[in-house]
C-alpha cells in the first residue's frame, strides 16, 4: 500500500470558505474523504500548518522521521512564492514530491508567477481546482 501525505499551507485551512470564486465552495476535509475514497488502496495522510517553521518540521518528519512516505504532496499557499526555507527542507528529504496549486498562479498577481519549490519538485499541477491533488496522487501510483 502506498502512503501519500498531503501539506497544506497558510490559509487553505479555509478553503470553502476564502474566495469561493478562486478556490471553490468545498473544504478540504470534505475533499480528502473524496480522495480516500477514490484510492483506498491508498494511505492518505494530510497536514495543515499556517506557521512556515511547522511545515519545515513536517517535511523533516517525513524526511527523517519513522513513518517514510512514498510521496509528499504540498501546496505551500503563499509561502510558494517567498519561502526559500520550505524550498531547502524539500532539497533535504529523499521522498519525492510535488508541487499543487488549485489556482492557475500564472494568471494570477506578478508575485505568484515564481514558486522557490518548483525546482525541488517531480512536477507542478497548477489551476485545476482541487481534481490537482487527485493528479499528484496519480502520479505516486
Amino acid at each position: 500500500m502506498k502512503k501519500i501525505i498531503i501539506i497544506n499551507g497558510p490559509n487553505l485551512n479555509l478553503l470553502g470558505k476564502r474566495e469561493p470564486h478562486i478556490y471553490g465552495s468545498q473544504t478540504f476535509e470534505a475533499y480528502l474523504e473524496e480522495l480516500k475514497q477514490l484510492f483506498p488502496t491508498v494511505e492518505l495522510h494530510y497536514y495543515q500548518s499556517n506557521h512556515e517553521g511547522s511545515i519545515i518540521d513536517k517535511i523533516h518528519e517525513i524526511g527523517y522521521g519513522l513513518i517514510t512516505f512514498d510521496g509528499l504532496i504540498i501546496n505551500a499557499g503563499a509561502y510558494t512564492h517567498t519561502s526559500i526555507a520550505i524550498a531547502d527542507a524539500l532539497s533535504a528529504i529523499q521522498t519525492p514530491a510535488v508541487e499543487v496549486h488549485i489556482s492557475n498562479i500564472h494568471a494570477r498577481e506578478s508575485f505568484r508567477h515564481h514558486s522557490y519549490l518548483t525546482s525541488r519538485c517531480k512536477g507542478m499541477v497548477c489551476g485545476l481546482g482541487v481534481k490537482g491533488y487527485e493528479m499528484a496522487v496519480r502520479y505516486f501510483l
